[in-house]
């Protein structure tokens, strides 16, 4: 059985990861992100959303895991800010609901997805520029990029909120994700 750790940044929401997965038939084991990424065994890594950058504690570490890791949110913004792009303040702020474009059907996590997908998603903070390697693969008249891929690396992030029901097809987004670590 595939077993993810998702690894809690404090966000209002990581319950609902961790249920979205184990609804799934998912070994989920959730984790304070003060606990080192060598204490934990997984097939794969959800790094959750969080309040801030400044409670991040051993989340960065995660990307040099050597499993599959999926970001949300915050944890996409961990992986942009670790691995070089740049993250900023966003124009719009708080949580609504957004429509975004996915750009790339080939991509494993979000290709499969409706081409105008409505989401549910913060963006008090979001990235502004990719880190090398990534690709985009979903943006909004809100936000430029609402996720993106590093398919080499499988390191993968989305700006929304799958775990909520105000997302269309969220629970495809853990599906793919499962995928994506059952083959990796």
């Amino acid at each position: 059985m595939t077993k993810i750790v998702v690894v809690d940044n404090h966000g209002q929401f990581t319950h609902l990861e961790r249920r979205a997965l184990r609804d799934l038939g998912v070994d989920v084991e959730l984790v304070d992100n003060e606990v080192p990424p060598e204490e934990v065994d997984a097939d794969g890594v959800v790094l959750s959303g969080g309040p801030d950058m400044d409670q991040i504690g051993q989340s960065p570490a995660y990307l040099e895991a050597d499993v599959p890791v999926l970001g949300i949110c915050l944890g996409m913004q961990i992986m942009a800010e670790e691995l070089d792009g740049r993250v900023g303040s966003g124009e719009y702020g708080g949580y609504a609901d957004v429509t975004v474009d996915v750009l790339e059907e080939d991509d494993p996590l979000t290709g499969s997805l409706y081409p105008e997908t409505r989401v549910w998603a913060s963006h008090a903070d979001e990235v502004k520029e990719l880190p090398e390697g990534f690709e985009l693969t979903a943006r909004s008249d809100v936000c430029d990029v609402e996720a993106m891929s590093d398919v080499d690396r499988d390191l993968y992030g989305v700006q929304w909120h799958p775990e909520v029901a105000h997302t269309e097809k969220g629970d495809e987004i853990f599906e793919n994700f499962l995928g994506i670590c059952e083959s990796a």
